[in-house]
């Protein structure tokens, strides 16, 4: 497989670290995302989304992170990663689909005012975060719930799901995601996966910079 990416972004790095906890090998091919290089003809020519990650194995080429974990994770056959009894896998499923649809764009709100503009010698938008804020907590309370009970969303060890839900919070300390009404999203995120070798081995650093292991 090879994966089009720069390591830096959420869906770039979900995929990263995902095909390292699946196990799975691939060859990185580096675009830059701040100088725009998804949009170049090559990419377009296989994602007319102008967006990365893409998946090239054989003729087959995939878009969208999660569809990429998903399938490389049957070509594996790693069912741990992907479980797949019926009720399990659609619990997986269900967070993959409510990561991409909710999660990620609450998150993304607080990763582009508090970390892009300020990169780029913007500021802060506050009454953006504020206007968030409810949309954020609500999403939030929802995990924390979920977590209340066990160590990962689906579970008694880390599944893709847990690698596109921590994803969008892969910068939470310089995001200032504000986490401390939720505990047990807090618990799962520094000791379930943080400490994870998948995670580690694809870390992206305040100022975005990547690990040389991704």
């Amino acid at each position: 497989m090879e994966i089009i990416a720069d390591p830096i972004t959420v869906n770039c790095r979900k995929v990263l670290a995902g095909l390292k906890l699946i196990g799975a090998d691939y060859t990185l091919t580096k675009v830059d995302y701040f100088k725009g290089e998804q949009k170049s003809p090559e990419v377009v020519a296989i994602n007319p989304n102008a967006t990365i990650p893409v998946m090239r194995d054989g003729d087959l080429v995939l878009w969208e992170s999660n569809s990429i974990l998903q399938y490389a994770a049957d070509k594996v056959g790693n069912a741990s990663a992907y479980p797949t009894d019926l009720e399990t896998r659609a619990d997986v499923n269900r967070w993959l689909l409510w990561e991409c649809g909710a999660w990620f764009p609450t998150c993304y709100v607080h990763l582009v005012e508090n970390c892009v503009k300020p990169l780029l010698g913007d500021q802060a938008d506050q009454s953006v975060l504020d206007g968030e804020a409810p949309n954020f907590h609500k999403l939030a309370g929802i995990m924390d719930a979920r977590l209340a009970g066990s160590a990962y969303l689906c579970s008694d060890q880390p599944t893709i799901a847990d690698v596109a839900v921590a994803s969008p919070m892969h910068l939470h300390g310089w995001a200032k995601l504000p986490l401390d009404d939720h505990p047990n999203v807090v618990r799962w995120m520094t000791e379930g996966i943080e400490p994870q070798p998948w995670w580690k081995a694809t870390h992206v650093g305040e100022g975005f910079v990547a690990s040389e292991a991704a």
